[in-house]
């Protein structure tokens, strides 16, 4: 494993989000120095917060997954998750709708999961099902340790026992086809590869091996912490402040100071310059190559990009009993729906979303006999001929009358506040393409052909976050982070 040179004695992390957290916390227990600079007043970066009239909206992801990984980094430094987060397991994990007016809740337990399929699909499908586990169970177990949760520098680092377990697996092969090797209704089919959508890929194009994804949620469970999704980096920055890390809260860096390779300081807005051994940047990947280092490589230029989307925050009176937690409200169109936002990049004709409700679980998270709703349409990213300026306010009636026509009842006027996100917004926080799902994770965008976290030209600037190894999502991002900690400090297993 290729490492920092030199001293590495003080690190500056850029940027408080999921991976910088996550890197703090293993450095602090690793003896390090660590400043971490954050231009928000708190921490989070895309697992940002918005409180407004005795409402708190989670801005970002709103689904929780592997809650060891956080339980991993808080033990670096001694910490138990049970002294940090209250976590709530979601139960159903999804309630899915589908066109047909069916419904069909999504369960972890494999048992309870099949009698759900038996009594709204039927038996075979069950059955099915539970090969479907044994696949994505034994996807996971090959794949974590070798092809995830590692630093790899070449091809060659493939090259492991599980490789070939993978292969005789079927993991190389299309997602979709092998999930329809075991599934064979839509429902089933369209709920357990969905999750390619946040690789930025259709399930046709997926390779199998994302099927882990489906893993890591409709297996192994969808918890919600207490406080929203935003008390995940809020514990995570309390934890390192106790144990040493010092924070500097609204505060931009506008560029790192280097010479012969190496980076020497980090320079705010302000003028002020912090001597650092090692930088991280937590910032999407091409963006800080651009803007903090100066210089994007040619690969990194020639990156494509995941799907975007549309959010809507909305704090409302209205509740509907027939909801969950989170609800995915599917179309009937399917392989329509990737191919209008990926190889066409127009808007869904026929759309499929998410709708999350916070306060399902915790009520404290509005004023009191009032709802929270965090509502998802997956969009092309900017890459499309969309002008958001003009569309936005049009887009956000058609999500609601779509809404509406989906079961939402009266939801359009029952709107107290909002706040709309838009392609053109995630880019303004900085993400490329206005894609907070990152690069996409085609095959040659992954593992060893996905972006280092060692920067290009220099010996001692790491990166963490979803734009390098090992990709999107919140549990890739954490480990992300202990990747990049491990460049620093060595292995750290």
């Amino acid at each position: 494993m290729r490492q920092v040179t030199g001293k590495t004695d003080h690190v500056v992390i850029v940027g408080a989000g999921l991976g910088g957290l996550s890197a703090a916390l293993r450095l602090a227990g690793a003896g390090r120095k660590v400043t971490v600079i954050e231009r928000e007043s708190v921490p989070g970066g895309r697992n940002g917060l918005l409180e407004k009239d005795g409402y708190s909206f989670d801005t970002g992801p709103s689904v929780l997954t592997m809650p060891e990984l956080i339980s991993d980094a808080l033990a670096c430094v001694g910490e138990d998750i049970k002294d940090w987060l209250d976590l709530i397991p979601v139960d159903p994990l999804y309630r899915a709708f589908y066109h047909d007016g069916s419904h069909l809740d999504v369960h972890a337990d494999t048992k309870r999961m099949q009698d759900e399929i038996a009594k709204t699909i039927g038996g075979a499908e069950a059955i099915g099902y539970g090969k479907y586990v044994d696949f994505v169970t034994k996807l996971y177990k090959y794949e974590m340790k070798d092809f995830i949760d590692r630093n790899i520098d070449s091809p060659l680092n493939l090259l492991t026992p599980n490789l070939a377990k993978l292969v005789a697996l079927g993991g190389f092969k299309r997602l979709a086809p092998k999930v329809n090797q075991f599934l064979k209704d839509p429902r089933t089919q369209k709920v357990y590869s969905f999750q390619a959508m946040y690789a930025g890929v259709s399930p046709q194009q997926a390779l199998a091996i994302y099927a882990v994804i489906a893993y890591m949620d409709s297996v192994n469970g969808v918890f919600f912490p207490k406080g929203g999704m935003h008390a995940v980096p809020r514990a995570l920055a309390g934890a390192a402040a106790k144990h040493g890390v010092t924070f500097m809260y609204d505060t931009t860096v506008s560029s790192i100071e280097h010479s012969a390779k190496r980076a020497r300081a980090v320079i705010t807005e302000s003028g002020e310059r912090i001597e650092c051994d090692v930088v991280i940047l937590n910032p999407d990947l091409p963006v800080a190559y651009r803007d903090l280092l100066g210089k994007v490589p040619a690969k990194v230029k020639r990156l494509k990009y995941s799907p975007s989307c549309v959010t809507l925050l909305v704090g409302t009176q209205k509740k509907y009993g027939h909801l969950a937690h989170h609800n995915i409200h599917f179309g009937e169109s399917w392989d329509g729906v990737f191919d209008e936002l990926i190889n066409k990049k127009v808007l869904m004709t026929d759309p499929s979303l998410l709708v999350t409700v916070p306060t399902h679980d915790d009520p404290d998270l509005a004023p009191k006999d009032k709802s929270s709703y965090y509502i998802l349409f997956p969009t092309p990213n900017l890459d499309a001929d969309i002008d958001w300026k003009t569309q936005a306010p049009k887009y956000r009636d058609q999500m609601l009358r779509t809404m509406e026509a989906r079961g939402y009842e009266g939801f359009a006027d029952s709107i107290e506040i909002e706040q709309m996100t838009t392609p053109l917004d995630w880019e303004r926080q900085g993400m490329e393409r206005g894609a907070p799902f990152a690069s996409a994770h085609t095959f040659f965008q992954t593992g060893p052909f996905r972006p280092s976290n060692m920067a290009e030209g220099f010996e001692n600037v790491v990166f963490a976050g979803s734009g390098t190894q090992p990709g999107v999502g919140v549990p890739m991002v954490l480990i992300s982070g202990r990747l990049a900690a491990e460049r620093i400090v060595g292995s750290l297993s």
